[in-house]
């Protein structure tokens, strides 16, 4: 007998705490039980559905229960599901090795695998820091981020997080970075260009190596969109700049493209827009199709030979249990499979015009304002006047998210900033349903507030 699925929503609410969650919220805001997915959607256990719009906390490429994804991993299960790899190796994690080192032609030629986007972050930190301590330049111990970065909820990940409600209640536990303009192109004064805006930033990044090169390991920053600030998005021009900084002021640069890479931004790196490449890359969400927990850190030839010594205390010092596990590298290979047979970057361009095209009621409505897009990401920031709307600001994207449900849309917004984060594969009938209900739950909500 099926069970009704208020049962299982207070079954995971007595036993289950979910995550980013503030747990009394659910009294009022819905819990979705799902019971499967197909393609672009997911369906709760009373057979309604939901178009991921936000791929899963963005890491679903090509729509759940995808079935060349499903068989390479059947394959790979009867094969083998685990081994270690310290000591050990296996077919999965070379060949997915092999292959995004070929991504930038062989210039991130070794790759450090972990489970989540945080601990790709720890392994590049870390990798930094010892890297300068191989060398001799123990002094190099610090790191630069951005003004409303965020790169993780680990503790070292958290170091380089610009985030308020993060400092503030786990502030003495951080060892804090040194915080610098971000180059988000919405902070344009009259006149001004998004290239502006860059060089500006660029500018106060280069004041703060100016005066603490000898002592910075790292710059750390996501390439083109700061995602989780709102979906600020910056010229490729920061990005040029910042790596000529880092090349004459000695100082590393990682490149978080946990949310921004795997095509999200355009192309398969999102560095590649700007045509540089970083000393690090970090890759999780989209790198296993959704599938599965991986991550990994690509890195240069000479960091990787920093540590190459008969010296035990000089080898990087990080592991995980489930590292470069087989399941997950599989996904992985599959997922970089559909990219080469289904031309996707190509596809995708075609796709994000048409959706682009979809969202123009949206763009051009008087309470929005800075609709942007890069690549298969877009954003928007709702206006509200702060004297009058403030509460209604305040519950904005909470309303939102609950009349999106209705409207059969999984859609969280940031604040006050809805974004669009799509599998890559809608058709144009799914195209032209987010473009219409977006729109109507916007009126709604907005409605509300009026």
């Amino acid at each position: 007998m099926k069970t009704p699925s208020n049962s299982w929503v207070e079954r995971s609410l007595q036993s289950v705490w979910h995550p980013c969650t503030q747990m009394q919220h659910h009294e009022t805001m819905p819990l979705i039980p799902v019971s499967h997915g197909c393609g672009a959607w997911l369906v709760d256990m009373e057979g309604k559905r939901y178009l991921d719009g936000i791929s899963s906390w963005w890491v679903n490429l090509f729509g759940h229960a995808n079935p060349r994804i499903n068989a390479a991993l059947k394959q790979q299960l009867d094969q083998l599901e685990h081994a270690m790899l310290a000591g050990f190796t296996h077919e999965p994690v070379i060949r997915l090795s092999e292959k995004l080192s070929a991504l930038t032609g062989g210039v991130l030629g070794h790759c450090f695998y972990a489970s989540d986007g945080a601990s790709a972050t720890e392994i590049a930190l870390k990798m930094s820091f010892h890297f300068w301590r191989n060398h001799g330049q123990t002094e190099k111990q610090e790191f630069i981020c951005l003004k409303g970065s965020y790169h993780g909820e680990t503790i070292g990940a958290l170091a380089v997080t610009d985030v308020a409600l993060f400092r503030d209640a786990y502030g003495p536990m951080i060892r804090n970075a040194h915080v610098v303009a971000s180059p988000d192109a919405r902070q344009a004064a009259e006149g001004e260009s998004a290239i502006d805006v860059a060089r500006r930033a660029a500018a106060d990044m280069e004041r703060c190596l100016q005066e603490r090169a000898d002592k910075i390991a790292a710059v750390i920053l996501e390439p083109l969109v700061q995602c989780a600030t709102g979906f600020a998005m910056h010229d490729p021009e920061y990005l040029r700049l910042v790596r000529a900084l880092c090349d004459q002021y000695q100082v590393h640069l990682i490149a978080d493209e946990i949310a921004v890479g795997c095509g999200r931004s355009g192309t398969f790196f999102a560095c590649e827009i700007a045509q540089i490449w970083p000393d690090f890359v970090c890759l999780s969400k989209g790198i296993s199709g959704g599938y599965l927990p991986l991550s990994l850190v690509m890195t240069r030839d000479n960091i990787y030979q920093g540590f190459y010594h008969t010296d035990v205390r000089r080898g990087f010092l990080h592991s995980h249990s489930y590292t470069g596990n087989p399941l997950a590298c599989r996904a992985a290979l599959a997922t970089l499979e559909i990219f080469e047979s289904d031309d996707v970057l190509a596809q995708n361009r075609v796709k994000a015009d048409a959706i682009t095209q979809a969202l123009q009621p949206l763009a051009q409505h008087a309470q929005v304002k800075h609709f942007r897009q890069q690549g298969m990401m877009w954003a928007f920031d709702v206006e509200f006047d702060d004297a009058k709307d403030k509460q209604a600001a305040k519950t904005f994207s909470r309303r939102f998210f609950t009349q999106a449900l209705q409207e059969e849309l999984l859609l969280r917004p940031i604040g006050n900033t809805v974004y669009l984060m799509p599998p890559y594969i809608l058709n144009q009938e799914e195209i032209s349903l987010v473009g219409e209900r977006m729109l109507k739950v916007f009126n709604h909500v907005m409605g509300e507030t009026a």
